[in-house]
């Protein structure tokens, strides 16, 4: 800049010493302020450049000349892993291991030791997510199975008892006919804690007073109901309401719907005929 404003200010001079009228005219005529604002224009003419705008930087979603595909976004390098997303332990993630002949297998082991923090969890995530249609104890009569929905598998008959633990995880983790998936309500340690406190509660239904250590007080649930003042049936078993759906086989001609790999066939549920009301007596 400083060798412009130099050659500048020598063409000027020589200009004005080939013509000594005009440069006495320059001077009285105001020529300092004149000199100052062509001065001024060459400067903000010099600094008018597109470095600033025109800079050497990708930006998303806009093609670039930089590459011979023309595109700003480029594709991932193969085999790499995002940050956080290694799952070197496929078990944990996705329940199943390689059988030997090939297919996916289920085992009846947790990816971690279950403690009593563990089956607390999993109680709390199952009466938020599974009750509504398993209910609480797991017998497949929630609240939306009494409301027309279909009813939901039976938690302890002898198709589910004798499933592996890690088929409950790969069922919430992909859904099972009518039921959808709940990967993206709970993730993998608490769809692990899920089916501890389901294996749990299978326990718990089944338990005989020899399986309670010594010196624990069991009390049956008629005694649990009297002393929470609800309802006399409150123990008796549930009985499905005849406004629930009858769970059919399925239509092969309409689609097999996704299963899980042992897809067992659900009992049928029989709902018994309801009986006219005695005619009254004449």
């Amino acid at each position: 800049m400083r060798a412009q404003l130099s050659a500048f200010s020598s063409q000027l001079s020589a200009s004005n010493a080939g013509c000594p009228s005009l440069s006495h005219s320059f001077r009285r005529k105001g020529g300092k302020p004149l000199g100052i604002a062509c001065i001024s224009a060459m400067l903000l003419v010099a600094g008018c450049r597109q470095d600033m705008q025109n800079q050497p930087k990708l930006i998303p979603q806009r093609g670039s000349e930089m590459f011979a595909d023309h595109r700003g976004a480029r594709p991932q390098v193969v085999n790499t892993v995002a940050r956080g997303q290694l799952h070197e332990d496929s078990y944990f993630y996705t329940g199943v291991v390689q059988g030997a002949a090939g297919y996916r297998q289920e085992q009846n082991l947790m990816p971690f030791p279950v403690t009593m923090e563990v089956l607390k969890r999993g109680q709390e995530r199952f009466n938020i997510y599974c009750t509504p249609c398993h209910s609480r104890v797991g017998n497949g009569l929630g609240e939306i199975v009494e409301r027309g929905y279909k009813p939901a598998a039976n938690l302890h008959d002898q198709v589910r008892l004798s499933q592996p633990i890690s088929h409950y995880f790969y069922v919430m983790t992909h859904g099972y006919g009518a039921m959808p998936d709940y990967s993206s309500q709970l993730t993998p340690v608490d769809r692990w804690a899920v089916a501890a406190y389901i294996r749990a509660l299978q326990l718990s239904q089944a338990a005989k007073p020899e399986d309670v250590p010594a010196g624990v007080q069991v009390k049956s649930l008629k005694e649990v109901a009297a002393e929470n003042h609800l309802p006399e049936g409150f123990a008796e078993p549930w009985t499905l309401p005849a406004s629930a759906v009858q769970a059919y086989p399925h239509d092969t001609k309409q689609g097999t719907p996704g299963m899980a790999p042992a897809n067992p066939a659900d009992p049928l549920i029989k709902i018994p005929a309801t009986k006219p009301a005695p005619a009254p007596q004449k």
